[in-house]
């Protein structure tokens, strides 16, 4: 396995396991130096959570990249999350164009929407950039609205086939990118994802679990996001990644209290030994 060392760009929520605080330990426990460049910083993560305090970080990036320009480091793949504006969104894709080494991979997870609609602050400018920057991607990870709204279509909350195909379509700025969208349900009781490359698809379900979810995409990004740079092929690293992410469901579920996040930890040596299980 090669080492590799990938940057997260993403924000940190002190409490509530997402953003930084899953893709840090997953991506480490995957095998690979995990760099980090937080967009914000929050005392807890803004579902459910009442009077959380937040401090945007948009001022900072230009310096932290100077300071890597000027001490030569550079990453082999990038990994986006959560992008507080347009204009974080753009200073980003600086940041990615200078330490992006040349073939290096860029994973982005356009997180700006669920459940039909924006969130909470966010407008068109912000779809506007995500979409410029999932251009440069090789691999995208929406989830139905998110896809919608780089598409340009009308959001749908009963799925079929066909508009999840033409959804991961239209999200792509070219065949030579890969779609993963995500949140797919295409019967009762089931939720999965589409993997869509090359104008082929193919679709994996798995039993849904009502356990808040809360980070949910956030592990299963990171998960995939490791599986894939362990030498994994797009297509089991998403399997992986949603098994792990079901797995952390299931065990979340058996605790009503915990509400605010999957708890991800316990199941880290079962993905460790899954990714060993296949080399």
């Amino acid at each position: 396995m090669a080492y590799q060392r990938i940057l997260t760009i993403q924000d940190i929520s002190c409490v509530g396991q997402c953003s930084l605080t899953v893709a840090l330990p997953i991506l480490s426990a995957c095998g690979h130096e995990t760099a980090a460049l937080p967009t914000a910083v929050l005392s807890t993560h803004t579902g459910r959570f009442q009077g959380y305090t937040f401090r945007d970080l948009t001022d900072d990036i230009p310096g932290i990249c100077a300071h890597w320009e000027r001490e030569g480091l550079d990453f082999s793949a990038v990994y986006t999350g959560y992008l507080a504006s347009a204009r974080q969104i753009a200073l980003v894709r600086d940041v990615i164009r200078s330490r992006l080494r040349p073939g290096g991979v860029l994973i982005v997870d356009p997180a700006m929407a669920d459940d039909g609609r924006l969130y909470s602050g966010f407008g068109t400018d912000v779809v506007d950039a995500m979409r410029t920057l999932c251009a440069e991607a090789n691999y995208i990870l929406p989830n139905v609205t998110e896809a919608a709204l780089l598409a340009g279509m009308d959001y749908r909350e009963k799925l079929d086939l066909a508009y999840a195909e033409q959804l991961a379509a239209g999200a792509a700025a070219s065949e030579r990118q890969t779609v993963i969208l995500t949140g797919v349900g295409l019967e009762p009781g089931k939720t999965g994802f589409l993997l869509w490359n090359n104008g082929k698809s193919s679709y994996y379900s798995h039993e849904k679990l009502n356990c808040g979810g809360y980070g949910t995409g956030d592990v299963f990004a990171s998960a995939f996001t490791g599986a894939l740079l362990r030498g994994c092929p797009a297509a089991q690293a998403a399997q992986i990644a949603a098994e792990y992410t079901c797995r952390c469901a299931a065990l979340t579920a058996q605790e009503p209290q915990h509400w605010y996040g999957l708890k991800f930890e316990p199941v880290l040596p079962w993905l460790i030994r899954r990714l060993e299980d296949r080399e």
